[in-house]
């Protein structure tokens, strides 16, 4: 690791390339990183869609579309469910519950994922956070140590722009002669940081411009991506990615009914002018002299959506003007009606429908007639339920920035080891604070039903069901859940915070001791 920059947490003596089983199959590819030959440079470096594409390009691109007003307005939407800011709660909260550790190991990992939070500023920049991995599909951070005290832990997390990181995976391959397959094993991990980016076009993979960069220990760099790849698998994609296209035609239509619209809505004047027996040249200068002192030249700027007055350019708004010799009719002037049905927008709200399910977004939300109700409907729209699952994994996704960073920052300080944490990892949880009323009526609604359906089935509770059976098909509670209740349920009997009064006992005692203090008389 001399020739590495950054850390890297390993055994001391343990040789760099990981012991693992050979296998056939290479290490799924979904993290974005680069597959080389072991101990070759980075010159097999692939461009993506062609050499006319590059993984930097389609960054450039996400957040050149994420401007648009309807993606822009898709996108607060969706950041806006996933991260609820509220003061009364906090916006994340980890949850070890299902891990096999002791109190004190819990303690310090939740005290520790509270620094990692305060590393990140995520309280007060968890929107930006998420929105700028959202668009960009990946998101990457230096982790700054104390290298003469590593068992600090991290003392800063600096951002890396994407477009100038990559990440590098190198592979052994060996030919198993009694199997007659060949076996792939990853010799080392680590990324490539360029200044200026891998931005340029690579034709010749063994150029300067493709091996060029500092390589950095994987340890030293935490990174979380989208988890969606492309068809060839080289490149991670952001979830913008399939709105590309239907933006594309949404703007090229846009531009073109606006065109439309300033072309077609006036009405045109056509001149018939009477250049009697004048030569052709002469006719054809009289003419143009005509057309100065009336036309009025108007041009539309895609670009930027204005009309400006340029007498440079022959437009649509242009009259005509028509020349007329020896007829029986002088001079006239004419006009052309304009268009017909100028304010159809079908086509428009087609495609801004296709561009919101792209995103993944339910088009009724961006209705401007749309409606916000608490009342007391109990029919949940279907897209809503979707995009609150959509939601969901979008979390579950973000996860991992939380992950890879609280398993270095462990391992820095001791806490637990690399095979403790592969134990631990999968029943790490993390709580969000959630603000989808959709949600919660969804789950109101389940519990109404299951609370119906319980009431309707006691009389054949203890003759067909058992209270177990019901407990677990009808309320649909896990074993964990069911040791759970029963041990409040019996700690409430026990300690009842509240007993309801005894109808035997005579009221006009005065016995006030298990009446409420409010409805206590004083």
């Amino acid at each position: 690791m001399a020739n590495i920059f950054g850390f890297e947490i390993r055994r001391r003596g343990e040789e760099q390339e990981q012991i693992n089983q050979p296998t056939f199959a290479p290490e799924p590819n979904d993290d974005g990183s680069i597959v080389v030959a072991a101990g070759g440079s980075y010159g097999t470096y692939i461009d993506l869609q062609g050499s006319a594409r590059t993984e930097a390009e389609l960054v450039t691109k996400y957040r050149e579309i994420s401007q648009h007003p309807e993606v822009e307005t898709a996108i607060d939407d969706i950041v806006n469910e996933a991260i609820v800011q509220d003061s009364d709660r906090p916006i994340v909260q980890i949850d070890l519950e299902k891990t096999k550790l002791s109190s004190a190991i819990k303690k310090m990992i939740s005290d520790e994922f509270q620094g990692i939070l305060e590393l990140l500023q995520f309280n007060q920049n968890a929107y930006e956070l998420f929105r700028r991995w959202y668009i960009d599909g990946r998101m990457y951070y230096h982790l700054v140590i104390d290298i003469t005290n590593p068992r600090e832990g991290i003392k800063e997390l600096r951002y890396i722009d994407p477009r100038k990181i990559r990440k590098v995976r190198e592979t052994s391959r060996k030919r198993d002669k009694n199997t007659d397959t060949t076996q792939v094993k990853t010799a080392q991990e680590y990324y490539i940081y360029n200044e200026r980016g891998f931005q340029n076009k690579v034709t010749d993979p063994n150029s300067q411009t493709a091996t060029s960069g500092l390589k950095i220990a994987a340890d030293s760099v935490v990174h979380v991506t989208s988890g969606l790849i492309n068809p060839d698998s080289t490149a991670i994609l952001s979830y913008l990615h399939k709105a590309i296209k239907p933006l594309n035609q949404l703007r090229s239509l846009e531009d073109a009914a606006v065109i439309y619209r300033i072309t077609r809505a006036p009405e045109r004047r056509i001149f018939y002018i009477d250049v009697g027996n004048l030569p052709k040249m002469k006719a054809e200068q009289y003419l143009r002299d005509m057309m100065a002192r009336h036309k009025n030249k108007v041009v539309y700027d895609a670009a930027t959506g204005d009309i400006r007055d340029d007498r440079k350019f022959m437009t649509m708004l242009e009259d005509y003007w028509l020349p007329r010799r020896e007829g029986t009719r002088g001079t006239e002037i004419t006009t052309l009606p304009a268009g017909q049905q100028l304010g159809e927008m079908g086509d428009i709200e087609y495609f801004q429908e296709v561009l919101l399910r792209a995103l993944n977004v339910p088009p009724s939300r961006l209705q401007k007639d749309a409606t916000f109700s608490f009342g007391a409907d109990q029919s949940i729209n279907r897209d809503e339920v979707k995009f609150a699952k959509f939601v969901d994994r979008l979390r579950l996704r973000f996860n991992h920035l939380f992950l890879n960073t609280l398993k270095q920052q462990l391992r820095l300080k001791g806490v637990i080891t690399e095979k403790d944490w592969d134990e631990i990892s999968s029943n790490i949880k993390f709580n969000y604070a959630k603000d989808n009323f959709y949600e919660e009526q969804k789950n109101l609604t389940v519990m109404q039903q299951r609370i119906s359906l319980a009431q309707s089935m006691m009389p054949f509770v203890g003759k067909y069901y058992s209270n177990d059976w019901m407990r677990k098909h009808v309320f649909m509670q896990q074993e964990d859940d069911i040791e759970t209740m029963d041990e409040e349920i019996i700690a409430e009997r026990e300690n009842p915070i509240y007993t309801p009064p005894d109808n035997t006992m005579n009221q006009d005692q005065g016995d006030q001791t298990n009446i409420p203090p409010e409805n206590q008389q004083v």
